[in-house]
């Protein structure tokens, strides 16, 4: 008899306190009208230069509801990078940075993903400039909402850092006081938006 009521006792304790349930990851796809993807190099020893790729797709697998990520891969044209400057682009785009008609893509694929007591972490396959090498990338899931028109959006910070010798890319001029045109690393900061697919 006892072990009756301890039964009916556990049947009650889990009618009131269903368990859990996940939901199945979604795919959300990048929204990049409100996203940017953003690169800043040291430039000159004493300042920073910033500059951008406008022309990408790309989607993250996840559930909304805890922000837990299965999948990121992302495609940007190489040659949509924008520094604000004409002449600096059309040598970034040359044979001598990214040589965008030999290697027209950039591409990432994510392999892991781990959350972190201030967001997550991620290490995923960057292919830049004809070379594929792991990079870390560090972030926060920022939520999920609706927009006036009744598409889910979600949003994530995301940053890293790159050698870009590790990739091939060494141009880089010595200047007469010391220290190099260009810096080795390069920092990466994305601010994406996405939105839940149909």
């Amino acid at each position: 008899m006892p072990k009756m009521w301890l039964m009916l006792l556990w049947l009650g304790v889990l009618a009131w306190f269903p368990p859990a349930v996940h939901a199945e990851p979604a795919r959300w796809n990048l929204d990049p009208e409100h996203s940017t993807i953003e690169f800043r190099i040291t430039h000159m020893v004493v300042s920073k230069t910033t500059g951008q790729f406008t022309d990408y797709a790309g989607y993250i697998d996840m559930d909304a509801e805890d922000g837990t990520v299965t999948a990121i891969e992302a495609t940007i044209k190489a040659e949509s990078v924008n520094t604000n400057h004409i002449k600096r682009d059309t040598h970034l785009r040359n044979a001598e940075f990214l040589d965008v008609k030999l290697y027209p893509t950039i591409t990432y694929k994510m392999k892991n993903y781990k959350r972190t007591s201030e967001g997550f972490t991620a290490i995923g396959d960057l292919t830049l400039h004809g070379v594929t090498k792991e990079v870390l990338l560090t972030g926060r899931y920022n939520g999920s909402t609706k927009d006036p028109w009744g598409n889910q959006k979600a949003g994530f910070s995301i940053s890293g850092k790159i050698n870009r010798k590790e990739w091939g890319l060494n141009w880089n001029a010595a200047l007469e006081a010391g220290g190099v045109m260009v810096s080795d690393e390069v920092r990466i900061q994305a601010e994406v938006q996405l939105v839940l697919g149909k």
